[in-house]
């Protein structure tokens, strides 16, 4: 329980020092919002009423620590661009975003599991290595290029959808879920490229265990062995791998929405960078920061619940 509670006061301030760091970044990048909203012509009048309407006439820390408790409680600001709570901004586009990031962890799962299961089968066959020069060169590719090479042969060769002519789940469901396809498959790629290295590895290692020789003798087939004994206990070294890709594919999945013109957290975070709208992009960025780390957490507590020696150790 120590341990446990330890971790939490150390997420809590992992999630402070990110959340300071992100706060101080934008503070220190050139430019003024407020004149980026008045635009060029403004008078210095004008540019101080709207600086104190926007509380940026207050001391950094003051600023700081509001904007910090007022996160944590659900209200994020007010756009400087749109002057709408920004919190409503994100609830209206992170459904997009979430369905996303669930497809591409999903097809990550199903492609990755079986195709490792297949290459430790045949280790050091013609397959395992075709397998694995693949998985090298795709871990090498990054998934926003991976989009653009997916929207090029299958959206613009192969006419297999429109680039671009995304459809809303509230107006059809079907074509929704088929837009999103490609991106996740650009999303699920290089991760699913380093699932399977991983998992390649684990049960590689798992199969010279001596419980593997009396499975065999029980009769079991190779196919028996690795999927009935062999995956269970290679899969629990990799647990935080597979933890950590479900983060970085919500933050993947954000920058994959640019490439395919989606309208999620993506659109709208570069937008209010090239804006200078600091509520929106620093509410997105903390979000994504808040994803990881405590996803991060989740498969650590998930890890000792499952493995208690982490504890001791």
């Amino acid at each position: 329980m120590k341990q446990i509670v330890k971790k939490i006061i150390t997420t809590l301030l992992t999630l402070v020092i990110v959340s300071f760091l992100l706060f101080l970044a934008f503070e220190l990048i050139p430019g003024d919002p407020a004149r980026a909203k008045l635009g060029t012509d403004a008078t210095p009048e004008q540019l101080a009423a709207l600086r104190a309407q926007m509380g940026l006439d207050r001391p950094l820390m003051e600023r700081y620590v509001t904007w910090l408790f007022a996160f944590f409680t659900g209200d994020f600001g007010t756009s400087y661009s749109y002057s709408m709570p920004v919190r409503e901004m994100i609830l209206d586009k992170l459904p997009i975003t979430i369905t996303l990031t669930v497809m591409a962890f999903f097809l990550m799962i199903v492609i990755s599991v079986p195709l490792a299961v297949f290459m430790a089968k045949h280790e050091g066959g013609i397959a395992d290595s075709v397998f694995s020069g693949l998985n090298q060169v795709i871990m090498a590719v990054p998934s926003f290029f991976s989009g653009i090479l997916l929207t090029l042969v299958f959206g613009v060769v192969l006419k297999l959808f429109v680039p671009g002519d995304f459809v809303s789940y509230d107006v059809n469901a079907g074509k929704f879920f088929a837009y999103l396809f490609f991106p996740a498959v650009a999303i699920a790629l290089p991760k699913t490229a380093m699932a399977v290295k991983m998992l390649r590895s684990s049960l590689l290692a798992e199969m010279k265990h001596d419980y593997v020789r009396t499975a065999y003798s029980r009769g079991n087939d190779i196919s028996g062995v690795l999927y009935g004994h062999v995956l269970k206990n290679a899969f629990l070294p990799v647990l935080t791998f597979f933890g950590m890709a479900l983060a970085d594919i919500f933050t993947g999945s954000i920058v994959v929405e640019k490439v395919f013109n989606i309208p999620g957290l993506g659109r709208i975070l570069m937008t209010s960078i090239s804006n200078r709208d600091y509520p929106v992009v620093e509410a997105i960025i903390m979000m994504m920061a808040l994803v990881v780390i405590v996803t991060n957490l989740c498969v650590d507590l998930i890890y000792r619940k499952i493995d208690p020696r982490i504890t001791v150790e």
